[in-house]
């Protein structure tokens, strides 16, 4: 399972690593702001394209593979720019990173579901979801380290070797895991399965606890800065906020798999705790700023093992790495998504009335679920 969480990390580290520092390289390839937005937007764009793609390959011949495909390619793609340091390359290589982890993270979040028994997918997903939420928090720090010692081109050339390093571990210590035969799909059963509520309410909640994630990360600064809070402060507001959510995910994992949660109450719970960390990031001054951060954080840390351990349960083993990666899809969507809905609304009134529409909207979430289930209860009986 290591090198698995190893894998994990690595594209949260390559994720934020790069696009953190991608703006102080203003005076070669990242010339404006556009330019910035593009190479920022080419990473995720590849994702949310390939994610689905990528695993449906690892169900047809096998998780891993794919795994170590991804992985080589991720180590290949970071060193076109270190071989050849121009604004096209950049281009290339973060397009081709993206395609990368678009093939290893969904693999790597099958080989989870495969390599752990069912009464241990929540352990086995708090873990993974741990590491994945250190390399959040690393990355932009450590990347920033890297970036100021030799630029750019020693940032790509670390997240080289490293893609590298894990791809050899998961080659010597990851076992075989043969694909299972699987019935014939038509379009029409994929879309009924992706419509099932089974599928839907945890790609869903992990959907809003992403987009609550990226909201906190990139909108509580300015909300500090509007306060008068200064750079540490507001640092230090963000790392509570991935802190929180990478110590309560194993908590929560094994606190599924131990019995005293069930994945719905769960993720009701964190979706409700998220909701409230943004209100939380209505009010003023500092004391809203860290305690959004807090709940955003715990919020965040309950959904994510819980709704991938909810949907490795309930998914045919021999499709774990489609509906992975169509979950991973929903999150990319969440992380674009809940910006979009914050600037927007800010846009037209004030961040204040951004932060209140999206949790406004995420607790629109377990209120739907509650009703759908009363409707069904009431079908049953008549």
């Amino acid at each position: 399972m290591w090198p698995l969480y190893a894998a994990g990390f690595t594209t949260a580290f390559g994720a934020h690593g790069i696009a953190a520092n991608l703006g102080g390289d203003t005076d070669d390839a990242v010339t404006s702001l556009l330019v910035l937005g593009g190479l920022l937007a080419l990473y995720d764009g590849a994702e949310v394209l390939l994610k689905p793609v990528f695993g449906t390959i690892a169900d047809r011949v096998g998780a891993r593979p794919v795994l170590l495909g991804g992985l080589v390619a991720f180590a290949v793609a970071s060193a076109l720019y270190v071989v050849v340091d121009s604004a096209g390359w950049l281009w290339a290589a973060r397009l081709g990173q993206g395609a990368a982890a678009s093939a290893f993270s969904p693999a790597a979040s099958a080989l989870v579901a495969r390599l752990s028994p069912a009464t241990g997918h929540g352990r086995a997903f708090g873990s993974y979801g741990f590491y994945k939420s250190v390399g959040y928090t690393l990355g932009p720090l450590l990347g920033g380290v890297l970036a100021w010692a030799g630029g750019l081109r020693l940032l790509f050339g670390v997240l080289a070797v490293l893609g590298a390093c894990v791809a050899v571990w998961a080659a010597v210590a990851v076992p075989v895991v043969p694909p299972l035969p699987r019935a014939r799909q038509t379009v029409v059963d994929l879309a009924r399965r992706l419509a099932d509520p089974v599928f839907l309410v945890p790609t869903a909640a992990l959907a809003g606890a992403t987009a609550a994630l990226s909201v906190g990360v990139g909108f509580l600064p300015v909300s500090g800065a509007a306060a008068g809070l200064g750079t540490v402060a507001t640092g230090a507001a963000v790392s509570v906020l991935a802190a929180c959510a990478a110590v309560v995910q194993p908590r929560a994992g094994r606190a599924l798999d131990a019995g005293r949660l069930t994945a719905r109450g769960g993720l009701t719970c964190g979706t409700l705790v998220a909701a409230a960390g943004l209100a939380c990031a209505m009010l003023p001054g500092l004391v809203g700023v860290l305690l959004a951060a807090a709940l955003i954080g715990v919020g965040t840390g309950l959904i994510t093992p819980l709704g991938f351990a909810a949907l490795a349960s309930s998914t045919p083993r021999e499709r774990l790495g489609q509906t992975m990666g169509a979950a991973e899809l929903g999150r990319e969507l969440g992380d674009a998504g809940g910006p979009l809905v914050v600037a927007g609304v800010a846009t037209a009134a004030t961040l204040t009335y951004g932060y209140g529409v999206l949790a406004v909207l995420l607790v629109c979430g377990p209120a739907l679920a509650v009703v759908a289930a009363g409707r069904r209860k009431v079908s049953t009986r008549l």
